[in-house]
């Protein structure tokens, strides 16, 4: 396909984070766009303001009448989308051009230079810290991100189109779409087990993705994963490493081991060793594309995080409030690891909204283990995306298998006055569904209140 020859592109789930970067990529080049979502969100009324058409009612007769031009239109759809969605089923049946998120992430990729972050978690992050360190570089790139970066304010960096920075989304195989010169691989923890069914699957899946990489190309490994690549890890004796880790004031202050050099005094903002491990393969990928160390350091020192990764809402003497978008087990260790390295002596509140069905049930042991560290626990309703629900699978059920004390079911109406009943000195929100859309209320209320 040749998208210099499309004019239209409409977007079924044009709200999701991937989807609303590729709708502002098309609009900034010139393309006419507009799209379907389920309901109306700080992302979708960013686009609105772009000038991009969006409803939120799955009803053919709202599809713009530009649309009507077949073979100058792109429908994209993410696979999120219920398989009976009207609107999805009306381009199919009259035989429009219509592909995946992924796949026309694939197609603007092909001819540039791409590198791309893979794994289980740490792919946004990771990604935003790439695009941050070649953008500052003044490298001539397009990096589709999967949140919204503080320092840009948007999920699209844009400064030219020679170089490509993506996320490599395991979900659904969708990153064997890519054909990246650099890429990464920062976990393989078992997830999407609704799609593979089991780990080994998920494993192989990833196996299949290093074969992806172009001739004379280079992967990345984390120390310690079954796949062959250049090492990166803290501490450890990796090709890549961090050494010698501080903390003043909150940053982090650390060297940096290459395979030819030690590079001394580097400065990073964002807390948590896990945030300290993306920060590293980030700047090893941008320094074998050939960022010097010089200004891979000024660079870092001024990255601001991803909203909803670690992000403090409120930061004073007598509270703290994070919201994390922290959705597996292992990303709540994360987040916990980060707070108690932050805040070692400070009692801390988790409200956690649980992501899936599937999910829950299928790591209920982990996600008990996890939440079970925190000082107190309040749990909301699973939030269900693009499932059903599944008997005896619900928030009572994970309660109960947490070992501690202190832990209590709410909704999204009594929250602020549940969390007002608590004498935690830390909140935290955690959760990849709606949760995010409370934490302006939930800002609003503390901020009076202290």
């Amino acid at each position: 396909m040749d998208l210099n020859k499309l004019h239209n592109i409409y977007f079924i789930g044009i709200g999701g984070i991937g989807m609303s970067a590729l709708a502002r990529y098309f609009k900034s080049i010139g393309k006419h766009v507009s799209g379907y979502d389920k309901t109306p969100t700080e992302i979708t009324e960013d686009l609105e303001q772009l000038g991009i058409s969006i409803h939120f009612e799955d009803t053919v007769s709202l599809i713009e009448a530009p649309f009507n031009h077949h073979e100058s239109t792109l429908v994209v759809y993410t696979p999120a989308i219920p398989k009976n969605h009207e609107e999805l089923n009306f381009f199919l049946s009259k035989g429009y051009q219509v592909m995946k998120r992924s796949q026309v992430l694939g197609l603007i990729t092909e001819n540039t230079f791409c590198l791309a972050v893979a794994g289980t978690h740490g792919k946004t992050t990771t990604t935003s810290i790439l695009g941050h360190l070649l953008y500052q570089s003044d490298v001539k790139l397009t990096a589709f991100l999967g949140g919204i970066s503080e320092n840009y304010n948007s999920n699209l960096i844009l400064n030219g189109s020679e170089v490509s920075v993506v996320e490599a989304d395991e979900f659904d195989r969708s990153f064997l779409t890519l054909s990246p010169n650099l890429a990464c691989i920062t976990s393989m923890d078992a997830d999407h087990l609704d799609i593979y069914g089991d780990a080994s699957k998920l494993t192989a899946s990833f196996e299949d993705f290093s074969k992806k990489i172009k001739p004379n190309g280079k992967l990345f490994v984390k120390n310690g994963l079954p796949i062959e690549g250049i090492t990166y890890g803290i501490e450890d004796d990796a090709d890549y490493s961090i050494q010698n880790i501080k903390i003043e004031n909150g940053v982090y202050i650390f060297d940096m081991k290459t395979p030819e050099i030690i590079v001394k005094g580097l400065r990073f903002n964002l807390p948590g060793r896990h945030n300290l491990s993306n920060a590293l393969i980030a700047m090893a990928m941008a320094a074998e594309y050939g960022v010097s160390h010089q200004q891979l350091a000024d660079a870092l020192s001024t990255y601001k995080g991803v909203k909803r990764r670690f992000t403090y809402q409120i930061k004073t003497d007598n509270l703290v409030f994070i919201d994390d978008y922290a959705h597996h087990p292992e990303e709540i260790n994360a987040v916990h690891g980060a707070v108690r390295e932050m805040y070692p002596d400070k009692k801390v509140l988790a409200i956690f909204q649980p992501h899936l069905f599937t999910r829950t049930r299928d790591f209920i042991d982990e996600f008990a283990k996890s939440l079970s560290q925190f000082d107190e626990i309040l749990l909301l309703d699973i939030y269900p995306a693009r499932e059903l629900p599944i008997e005896g699978v619900d928030s009572n059920w994970l309660l109960d298998k947490i070992e501690n004390s202190n832990k209590r079911l709410t909704d999204k109406t009594n929250l602020v006055s549940e969390i007002h009943k608590s004498s935690a000195q830390i909140i935290l929100t955690i959760g990849a569904g709606d949760i995010g859309e409370e934490v302006k209320h939930i800002k609003k209320e503390l901020s009076v209140a202290s």
